[in-house]
């Protein structure tokens, strides 16, 4: 008998290079206690950097928050103030583009569908030239028109290939992933 060499995956990562919070030197935990023996709490309770440009703690908070996928009431507790932006622009500043990295960091919105949709690039294909011709003599149903808002949705799905079931709140995500795909489409902002 030779037992296997298998490679258990760890998900314990105590340091992650993106949220080393120091830019320059890692800090090298050599610390001078307090004289009175008391614990500083230092790098656990109180943010502990060496950089001369250190982290905003709420900024960090919202990084790691944002990693761990873990959104709560004690993040909201947590709000920063400039106590004069006018003469100290370069926070504001600071703030704005922190807060702008870290929504740039997020990956796009993803959405499971319970059943088998069409792709959107599919959906976006041009339709044949008699149904552009009869679309252009025949007008499309009115937003006035007289039925329920499940109706309406049902015929505007129906219309446009979006499959419809039970749960109209997947097709109507579709049809505006649609509708979004259509407006930031580089095609029709050229002939506009």
């Amino acid at each position: 008998y030779s037992p296997q060499c298998v490679e258990l995956e760890h998900s314990l990562k105590p340091f992650i290079p993106d949220f080393i919070p120091a830019v320059g030197d890692i800090d090298a935990f050599l610390k001078v206690p307090r004289p009175d023996g008391k614990s500083d709490g230092l790098g656990l309770l109180v943010l502990d950097e060496p950089s001369v440009r250190q982290s905003d703690p709420t900024v960090l908070s919202l990084w790691l928050s944002e990693d761990t996928k873990q959104h709560g009431a004690a993040e909201l507790k947590k709000v920063t103030s400039v106590l004069s932006p006018q003469s100290n622009p370069r926070a504001v500043d600071s703030w704005v583009d922190s807060i702008s990295a870290l929504h740039r960091s997020k990956p796009a919105a993803s959405v499971t569908y319970g059943r088998a949709v069409p792709d959107i690039d599919v959906l976006m294909q041009e339709w044949p030239a008699e149904l552009e011709e009869l679309l252009g003599a025949v007008r499309l149903p009115p937003a006035r028109l007289r039925c329920s808002l499940t109706q309406y949705a049902d015929a505007v799905c129906a219309l446009l290939d979006v499959p419809v079931y039970s749960s109209r709140v997947q097709s109507l995500h579709l049809l505006f992933s649609l509708y979004l795909e259509f407006r930031d489409s580089t095609h029709f902002t050229r002939r506009s």
